[in-house]
């Protein structure tokens, strides 16, 4: 079946017979050892849901789980009120659960740590300007891991791929963690992946950003001048300038 479904893509791309051998056998190879190929940046949407977006393809194969997985989390939220109160939310519980039901709210730390609880696995978050991989659910004994990439405004999905170009049908995105807590071969893939975008400064540095507010126009910079616009005004919508 495997085979198959390798020939129809090969044939629709139009390879030659050289080719359509050496990817089966690069395909047989990474089949029998998912050690075999390369990891591959998926791009998800900048819609203010790729986070949400970003872990639905990791553990489902959906770029489309964003408002599932915003019920997720504000049921969770909700059902907890003590532990997820005003000092750990930054906001009371129930402006908390109406807040991130808004399709225009970002996800962050809070968001990961509870959905790697939802589907019991870890969540490695790289991010490119440091190279620093953010592990959510490490405490918890997790047998197995999903990663993402974090620019400073925006989160991919990674994967292993079985060779450069392969459709994202055959992308593995779920990996298990081994007796030393690594994903073995495909973590050092991942954070060589993470650095060279960090040498290409494929990353937005949010301390020093400059952003214009959507609403009004008015210019900030930096994360924290935009955080404290937005409290002042209620405007969250920013976009990036020069």
């Amino acid at each position: 079946m495997i085979l198959l479904e390798v020939f129809s893509h090969i044939l629709l791309y139009g390879m030659n017979y050289a080719q359509i051998l050496g990817r089966l056998l690069c395909w047989s190879r990474w089949e029998i050892n998912r050690m075999e190929g390369i990891v591959v940046r998926r791009v998800i949407p900048s819609d203010n849901s790729c986070l949400f977006n970003a872990v639905g393809y990791v553990m489902d194969h959906d770029k489309h789980k964003a408002p599932e997985l915003r019920q997720v989390i504000a049921g969770t939220v909700a059902s907890d009120p003590k532990k997820y109160n005003q000092a750990f939310l930054g906001k009371s519980n129930e402006e908390y659960c109406a807040w991130i039901l808004n399709p225009e709210r970002w996800g962050g730390a809070i968001e990961l740590a509870i959905l790697s609880e939802y589907y019991g696995r870890e969540i490695a978050a790289y991010d490119i300007q440091t190279s620093r991989c953010d592990l959510y659910g490490q405490d918890r004994n997790y047998q197995e891991r999903v990663m993402l990439i974090y620019d400073g405004l925006h989160y991919d999905a990674l994967a292993m791929s079985p060779f450069e170009g392969a459709p994202e049908e055959f992308d593995q995105t779920i990996f298990t963690v081994d007796n030393d807590h690594s994903i073995g071969p495909v973590e050092d893939l991942a954070l060589n992946l993470v650095r060279d975008a960090q040498r290409m400064r494929n990353y937005t540095d949010t301390a020093n950003f400059t952003l214009r507010c959507g609403v009004c126009q008015i210019g900030v910079v930096g994360q924290q001048e935009a955080v404290e616009h937005a409290q002042a005004t209620g405007h969250f919508n920013f976009q990036e300038y020069q």
